[in-house]
């Protein structure tokens, strides 16, 4: 992956494009993200031009020069999109040949029919974590919801027993778990190893979704009963189909590229030795976009063509995957502007100065930055994005597992206490048929609980590692 290094940031903190003190840069940035949070709350501003204009008013109250302040903005986004849009590209792309093919409606029905009563809840998490590893998280919800209320309404389970593990796994995967586009952007923007961050983001992952999955259901069932929303019982995808992939073959094409970014990870940390043909083999096909294109291809077969895809409809479903990721791309554009803005003014100086001055942990600094972001405009992605150009000069002097702890504990921070500014809120609100009161005892804490959770584990990690 294109990414920062450490020198790069180290060199763009030292010769910022404005003189402005601390005081100044402080102020500036305040502003900045006074204008980006007002823009997408206020005046329901699209968030990609909310970035742009903040970044561009961000150099303004800076005092940098609004040519060198476009040119830092534009830099950041060429780099950011050369960086992870192709990834995103590839992620959608697997997406929907998992959905459209009936992959993840056969990955659903095969591990329900295994599971019953009190293994349920269970059940869901693992199929909502599976499922969310190449989709966006409000594709998987679309995919899950008429699993979950069909689920609930026929075994007479509690909504929320049933709902909350699956909505816990896909939000676990898309705030920690690469290729998910707010995890890719930290990674780029602080500059950490790839497949380091996954193998300690799944440490991280399995056991928050369990406390915030099938734990904190028990919990939810009793504080909300509400029936299944018999309008919301929605076709499922595959239900058109004469055939569907098998359930080994459409596991081992989703956890592909997984494998082989973890194995990259494990034989550099193993091995250690660039001329070593092992390694630079596995750095190969290790790598993202290596990692990603081939499961996208062994995906052409394993699942498009598995069921029954004429090469028409596997082109056609390729080009309907691209088209919904225009505004996400965009976003992520957007943002690594707004990063490469708050690093060539010098913020990171700041940053680092306000660190040792107040003797904050930078875990936590980087896990609160992140909250304040997410609980001001609603917006993981936006939080995530924002909160890794404030602290990527933190990652200066980390060791390698340090700066992918410092992606995850951003990760963590982007996902906290989901409320009414944040478009999630609503979609799981009326996909559930729960009132604002209801969706907040449920939805938002659940979000709150994998947020904090996470977070202890990333700084237990901090210590052992």
């Amino acid at each position: 992956m294109t990414s920062l290094s450490v020198e790069t940031l180290a060199a763009d903190a030292v010769e910022p494009i404005t003189s402005a003190g601390n005081g100044q840069l402080g102020i500036a940035v305040l502003a900045g993200i006074a204008v980006i949070v007002l823009l997408i709350t206020k005046f329901k501003l699209h968030a990609f031009l909310a970035l742009t204009i903040g970044s561009l008013a961000l150099g303004a109250f800076a005092g940098a020069p609004l040519d060198k302040a476009i040119s830092s903005f534009s830099t950041g986004l060429g780099n950011t999109v050369a960086g992870v849009g192709v990834l995103i590209a590839l992620g959608a792309i697997l997406g929907k040949l998992l959905a459209d093919s009936g992959g993840a409606d056969q990955i659903v029905d095969t591990i329900l029919a295994k599971a019953s009563g009190r293994a349920m809840p269970w059940a869901m998490v693992l199929i909502a974590s599976i499922i969310g590893l190449p989709l966006f998280f409000e594709v998987g919800i679309v995919l899950l919801i008429p699993v979950v209320l069909l689920v609930a309404k026929r075994g007479n389970y509690s909504l929320m027993r049933i709902g909350i593990p699956a909505l816990a796994g896909l939000s676990v995967m898309h705030g920690l778990i690469p290729p998910h586009p707010g995890p890719l952007v930290a990674i780029d923007a602080i500059g950490a190893n790839l497949g380091v961050t996954l193998a300690l983001g799944v440490l991280v992952a399995i056991p928050t979704v369990i406390i915030a999955g099938p734990l904190f259901s028990k919990y939810a069932a009793r504080w909300v009963d509400v029936p299944v929303p018999e309008k919301m019982v929605l076709q499922r995808p595959s239900e058109d189909l004469e055939r569907r992939p098998g359930f080994g073959a459409t596991v081992a094409t989703v956890m592909l590229p997984v494998v082989l970014m973890l194995a990259k990870a494990l034989v550099d940390i193993v091995v250690n030795d660039p001329e070593n043909v092992v390694q630079r083999v596995t750095d190969v096909i290790g790598s993202p976009l290596i990692a990603l294109l081939a499961a996208v291809l062994v995906g052409l077969f394993t699942l498009g063509r598995a069921a029954g895809f004429t090469k028409d409809r596997l082109s056609s479903t390729v080009e309907k995957s691209l088209a919904p990721i225009a505004g996400v791309l965009m976003i992520v554009g957007a943002g690594g502007g707004f990063k490469q803005t708050l690093i060539d003014v010098g913020v990171g100086q700041m940053i680092l100065d306000f660190s040792e001055d107040w003797a904050i942990p930078t875990l936590l600094l980087a896990w609160l930055i992140a909250v304040a972001i997410r609980l001001a405009t609603g917006s993981a992605t936006v939080a995530t994005i924002s909160a890794a150009g404030l602290v990527a000069p933190l990652a200066a002097d980390m060791s390698t597992s340090h700066t992918a702890l410092l992606v995850l504990a951003v990760g963590a921070g982007s996902l906290f206490f989901s409320h009414v500014n944040d478009a999630g809120f609503w979609l799981v609100k009326e996909y559930f048929g729960m009132d604002v009161g209801q969706t907040v005892k449920t939805w938002s804490v659940m979000e709150t609980i994998i947020s904090v959770v996470s977070l202890v584990f990333v700084l237990l990690l901090s210590l052992v590692l």
